[in-house]
């Protein structure tokens, strides 16, 4: 090779590299720690805990960039300002502005809570605040507690906490507050930078971000004495250990919440306005309407202009606040428009409650047939033995979505197995006479037996002529051993009181009336996790009384047994409940018994 071809080669090798360099991806090096720490404020303009503050605008600078997390539901002002302060991101930099003249001689904080995050990874600053006076002190004293709700005692979350100096309660829905705060997730909460004297202090969960009370369906809470703030109440609370005993879910984390120093218990006040809340036709032959509050005395009437009173009837549900009209007339229900006559009790804005009629336009567009013919399709019904198995003593119950007709009993059996045999036995099968959608199917059966159901074809209908198909279901009468049963040696407390056992999930399975202490049973229970929930009755009306902020009457206070009930077959959980503590929602008591035969 001579050096004129070597020369060249090396021109190529060289430009080849070149090439190579220009298209390489240039990148920051890989691997290293993630960053895991929140922005640090380097300075601010003016400094945090500045007095005698006159100025309208604060910068706050940071040693990175950062970015604004849901900056409008968390920033607040307290004492709260008429109008909410500009808030932007320059760089580095929070600026916020403001045109509204401030109090003197008062300390004002700037809650961002979590919404300061850096740019990259989103770390958050925890309960970013940022103090100055008007004045030549900055108050520094705080009031704590938790706010509950009042019917279950869970923690409400983002729920307004508001401190008055006006000792009128009427303050609370007109003035903006003296100091205000937000409570966590968990109901905690703390007001900072307080000046030492009484206020009054309230709840909210403020629908219309009034900082007022002034809509009748918000939630609030009061408390019935006043707050004393003094040098010698101001405290920092240690967190309170609320472990569970044992935790179902193994991932389920345990959870620490700080104790302050006042409860308030949440509570919507109880519905007092009559009116329509609302109408519809979801089926040809169905139309439904909905009240605020049952009618009481005064009634509901229906009637639809033209139509024969025989061509239609109405149920009520068991609240009284909503009413089916089932159509049976085909001239009616085929129509796509009916005009419905409605006389309700209906409250005016001078508060007045009377007999209102209204004329309601109800449509239905009966959906487009398909190409062919189809066959029409069965009446169906569900019912309580479809699982396979029925508790000992109830009966069976057949549902659907229309009014049965009267059933053909001589096309439905049902049949004993005895072995290879099979017994017919008598029933007694009808409507429910508050609930055409039901029927009630009685007989005697034996527990440890095996049954089948069987229901011919067209044996049960509709009264629109739906038939149903032919089915047979088979069923097992379990004995009590096969269930649980929970025993209650309640204690301690004078007065009337509910009983309630609920699902693991807090929805009320059953509940039990007493009027003093004793033991109380709760039998024939399936396998799993259940709580139990006392209601202090205190105006004897046999359920849960919600409070009165016009009449200064609390929510009527509930407990709940301190610990989850396991229930295992045959066995029977019996505990000692001392309910002389109310609204107590703890976990920490063990069973009096435990034994593995009822």
């Amino acid at each position: 090779m001579d050096m004129r071809s070597i020369f060249r080669h090396i021109i190529k090798v060289f430009c080849g590299i070149l090439l190579v360099a220009g298209c390489a991806k240039i990148s920051s090096p890989s691997g290293g720690p993630k960053d895991v720490d929140p922005p640090v404020v380097i300075k601010s303009v003016p400094e945090n805990g500045t007095k005698n503050f006159k100025g309208k605008r604060i910068v706050i600078s940071f040693n990175e960039y950062i970015v604004l997390d849901k900056i409008n539901e968390k920033f607040m002002v307290s004492p709260p300002l008429g109008r909410r302060p500009q808030i932007t991101i320059k760089g580095k930099n929070i600026i916020i502005q403001y045109t509204e003249e401030l109090r003197d001689s008062t300390t004002y904080t700037f809650y961002f809570q979590d919404a300061v995050r850096d740019l990259n990874e989103g770390n958050a600053i925890s309960n970013y605040q940022f103090v100055f006076s008007t004045g030549p002190v900055i108050d520094s004293l705080s009031v704590t507690g938790n706010v509950y709700k009042a019917s279950d005692l869970n923690p409400p979350e983002a729920t307004l906490i508001s401190l008055y100096i006006e000792k009128e309660d009427s303050a609370f829905m007109k003035n903006l507050p003296s100091y205000i705060s937000i409570s966590d997730k968990n109901g905690y909460f703390r007001i900072d930078n307080v000046s030492a004297r009484e206020y009054r202090i309230y709840a909210l969960k403020d629908v219309d971000n009034s900082k007022n009370f002034n809509l009748a369906d918000e939630e609030i809470a009061f408390l019935d004495s006043m707050v004393v703030v003094t040098p010698e109440k101001n405290w920092l609370p240690l967190p309170v250990d609320t472990l569970r005993p044992k935790l179902k879910n193994p991932k389920a984390a345990d959870t620490i919440v700080l104790q302050g120093d006042y409860k308030l218990y949440l509570f919507q006040h109880q519905k007092k306005l009559h009116y329509l809340t609302s109408s519809s036709r979801g089926m040809a032959y169905r139309l439904n309407y909905t009240l605020s509050l049952p009618p009481d005395t005064s009634g509901f009437g229906f009637s639809i202009p033209g139509a024969d009173s025989g061509s239609y009837y109405m149920e009520m549900n068991k609240t009284g606040d909503s009413i089916q009209v089932w159509l049976t007339d085909s001239s009616l229900y085929s129509r796509q428009i009916i005009n419905s006559v409605i006389n309700y009790p209906f409250t005016d804005s001078s508060g007045i409650t009377a007999l209102k009629e209204d004329t309601i336009m109800m449509r239905f567009m009966t959906p487009r047939a398909t190409r062919g013919k189809t066959k029409p399709a069965p009446f169906r019904f569900t019912s309580n033995i479809s699982s396979g198995t029925l508790k000992p003593g109830r009966h069976i119950i057949l549902n659907s979505q229309t009014p049965f007709r009267e059933p053909d009993t001589s096309k439905i059996r049902l049949l004993q197995a005895e072995g290879t045999n099979m017994i017919r036995l008598p029933f007694n099968l009808k409507k429910d006479s508050t609930n055409s959608c039901r029927l009630t199917l009685t007989a005697k059966l034996a527990m440890n037996k095996n049954y089948i159901f069987i229901a011919d074809s067209a044996s049960l209908g509709n009264i629109y002529g739906e038939q149903s198909d032919s089915t047979a279901t088979r069923f097992t009468v379990k004995s009590e051993e096969s269930y649980g049963k929970l025993v209650l040696n309640v204690m301690n407390y004078e007065g009337n009181r509910i009983i309630q056992l609920l699902t693991e999930a807090e929805k009320m399975l059953s509940e039990v009336f007493m009027e003093k202490d004793g033991k109380i049973e709760f039998p024939l229970l399936e396998r799993g996790a259940y709580r139990v929930r006392v209601i202090y009755d205190l105006n004897n009306d046999g359920k849960w009384t919600t409070g009165d902020f016009y009449t200064k009457r609390q929510p009527e206070p509930v407990s709940y047994l301190p610990v989850d009930v396991d229930i295992k077959e045959n066995w029977v959980r019996e505990y000692d409940w001392d309910i002389s503590e109310k609204n107590s929602k703890k976990l920490k008591i063990k069973p009096t018994q435990s034994r593995g035969r009822m």
